[in-house]
């Protein structure tokens, strides 16, 4: 698809922000170990982490079209600086789906008050395999108490309010889960270790303990024992939102090899010259506006209210996928300089392997893919 006047507008007013402020600045945060609080406040005050907020809680009201398009942009700049701001949206998702108006708006006025949020679904033992959740939410009363560890958590630290997925049927594996909001600041929660990545490192992912959390039952998302299917759906969305950003570090990888390529000389020209660098520059750009366009289809499905599950797993592994061979062949294309920390092709291969693996593995899309053709052609 070709993105209307109205995006296109929005997603170079995101570029422009990321030019000018997010790619000449990220290489220090990193070097320096520095969390970008100075760059996340400027992309707040642009409203960039609450691209899924709905307009009656203070936010833009976007398509997914446009939140998608604008997640490639921030992550062409940096995947640390984009799970940021985008796992707002994931962790959002369960409310949108199952939340009252009234948690809605509880949810939707502390992102605009403390900033940030975050969505606990894994643990140290349940990663793909969701029914091995150990954390416990056992009804007391009017409430609920909360037990358990989460593990991997994008914007633990920084998070004032969580969307967390506890047992409360553990004798049910999956058909006994329960989604619930829990804010920061309630008593028992607490974050235990911060995690040190190989990539991604301007994002902060940590533990988030829950030591006897108590919170009130009207905490509870939808349905007692349903928080599973809510979960599953909330994948789907985001899952096509991860396949923009494997886009825009392959954008940026074409970006900066391409412009290498035709500086660097060798034999008496410029290496853009050589058919092996072009091939790898063309294939490139192929796999690219191929994966721009399965993230654009996936989501213009869920905005005009289609089955979106198998193209959102397409568009998550393709574009992942694509964002990964980009940034091996971009060192490639560089050669020994593109192994280098002084230049960003190494960082970009760094960022691009956690796409593969977070927010369900490209094995277990294959799976989820090879289920949905299954079923379409019987």
């Amino acid at each position: 698809m070709i993105l209307d006047e109205e995006t296109r507008d929005l997603v170079q007013l995101v570029r422009d922000f990321v030019d000018k402020e997010v790619i000449p600045t990220v290489g220090e945060y990193e070097k320096n170990d520095e969390f970008p609080w100075p760059l996340l406040e400027k992309a707040c005050q642009m409203g960039l982490n609450t691209l899924c907020t709905p307009v009656e809680y203070g936010g833009p009201g976007l398509t997914n079209v446009q939140t998608f398009a604008i997640a490639e942009e921030i992550a062409r700049g940096d995947i640390g600086v984009g799970t940021t701001l985008i796992a707002n949206c994931l962790a959002s998702y369960p409310v949108l789906i199952a939340g009252t108006p009234e948690q809605q708006k509880l949810w939707f006025e502390t992102i605009n008050e403390k900033g940030f949020a975050a969505f606990c679904l894994t643990e140290p033992n349940a990663g793909s395999d969701a029914g091995s959740v150990q954390t416990t939410a056992v009804e007391d009363g009017d409430d609920f108490i909360i037990n358990g560890t989460k593990s991997f958590i994008s914007n633990g630290p920084i998070a004032g309010i969580y969307t967390v997925l506890a047992s409360t049927k553990k004798a049910a594996g999956v058909m006994g889960l329960t989604a619930f909001i829990v804010e920061r600041d309630r008593e028992g929660v607490s974050i235990g270790k911060e995690e040190d990545k190989m990539g991604m490192r301007l994002s902060c992912t940590s533990e988030v303990i829950f030591d006897n959390v108590r919170i009130p039952k009207d905490h509870m998302l939808g349905k007692k024992n349903r928080g599973f299917k809510y979960i599953m759906e909330t994948l789907d969305h985001s899952r096509a939102g991860v396949g923009a950003f494997g886009v825009g570090i392959a954008q940026r990888v074409v970006e900066e090899a391409t412009k290498y390529a035709k500086q660097r000389r060798q034999f008496g020209q410029p290496v853009s010259n050589f058919q092996s660098v072009q091939n790898m520059l063309a294939d490139m750009e192929i796999k690219i506006q191929c994966a721009r366009q399965m993230y654009l289809h996936a989501a213009t499905l869920m905005d005009e209210g289609k089955s979106f599950t198998m193209e959102s797993a397409i568009a998550k592994t393709f574009g992942t996928d694509t964002g990964m061979e980009c940034a091996v062949n971009g060192v490639q294309v560089m050669g020994g300089y593109g192994y280098m920390k002084d230049y960003v092709m190494e960082k970009l291969m760094r960022d691009a392997k956690i796409l593969q693996i977070y927010e369900g593995t490209n094995q277990i899309q294959r799976g989820v893919i090879a289920s949905g053709v299954i079923k379409k052609y019987r």
